[in-house]
């Protein structure tokens, strides 16, 4: 047995494999069909496995894939980020500083620097914690994932990619390889705002993305608002941003929807904060969002 330490107890003994392709990577997972867990940074699975939430009997490292490890921009096409592209090698791009601002912005709040070393944006999306900090931009660009399994390839955005804490639309036997996010469009800007008990390092006690599109008139052509931490999953405020689409936005009508927004949340007490202070800072930071966006407009 295992010497306890607080929560966290000594790992019983496990046989990492190291593959150099994804198809390799996947032929170990289906040989060891249900005893084998991937691995990417391991800063979500390697805790969750000292407190025996997850105990697999064989790892497949995915770090030896040059393949995973890639970022790529195309006007047309978009942005493309490899399954093992660490959050610090996103946050550092001249890329997507240009075009995707808000990822950097994200990146810039999550953990600390030695995690964000390590951990990369498809292993926060699929540990699936509802706090998950990348989800929430993620779901206002429109990003999809790219699945790969034994025998077939698919898409799924992130917004339909989970499934409920802990939980995603991923086959037992599928892979992350890549997120793929499309190209911005004139007019459009957002930003993620996330609230903490601490200023740094901390999970988001409430996180909150907009990304909006204006015409030539100020009227708001489209706008997508999406809530971490609030739910069990990272979620859509569809009604908030049904209350802005097609209209000249004012103070008035964006408290108005910042309102919704903490209507359709749907948030728990736990040991950081209250479900009535989560509401609260729903309706406060997706206001204060949907203003940030606003004045970070270009035309």
């Amino acid at each position: 047995m295992g010497k306890i330490l607080g929560r966290l107890r000594r790992l019983p003994q496990i046989e990492v494999l190291f593959p150099k392709t994804i198809r390799e990577a996947l032929s170990f997972s289906n040989k060891h069909n249900g005893a084998a867990q991937f691995i990417a940074g391991g800063t979500d699975l390697l805790p969750k496995m000292k407190r025996r939430e997850l105990i697999p009997t064989y790892l497949i490292d995915l770090k030896g894939i040059s393949d995973l490890n890639y970022i790529n921009y195309d006007s047309e096409k978009g942005l493309r980020v490899g399954a093992m592209t660490t959050l610090s090698e996103v946050g550092e791009s001249s890329i997507i500083a240009e075009n995707y601002p808000i990822l950097v912005k994200t990146v810039s709040l999550m953990a600390s620097i030695q995690v964000r070393n390590i951990g990369t944006i498809a292993g926060n999306l699929c540990s699936a914690v509802p706090s998950a900090d990348t989800a929430p931009p993620l779901i206002v660009l429109g990003a999809q994932l790219k699945l790969v399994g034994p025998k077939k390839e698919r898409t799924v955005l992130v917004e339909d990619f989970f499934k409920g804490p802990g939980e995603t639309v991923l086959d037992p036997l599928e892979l992350v390889t890549e997120i793929q996010v499309p190209p911005p469009r004139p007019g459009e800007a957002g930003t993620y705002i996330k609230h903490t008990l601490r200023a740094e390092m901390d999970l988001a006690m409430v996180g909150i993305a907009a990304y909006l599109a204006l015409d030539s008139k100020n009227v708001c052509k489209d706008i997508k608002i999406a809530m971490g931490a609030v739910a069990p999953i990272p979620m859509r405020a569809k009604k908030a941003e049904d209350a802005l689409r097609g209209k000249a936005l004012d103070d008035d009508l964006i408290e108005n929807a910042a309102r919704i927004a903490s209507d359709e949340s749907r948030p728990i007490d736990d040991i950081r904060s209250s479900a009535e202070y989560r509401r609260e800072m729903v309706r406060v930071l997706t206001k204060k969002a949907i203003k940030q966006s606003l004045e970070g407009n270009y035309k």
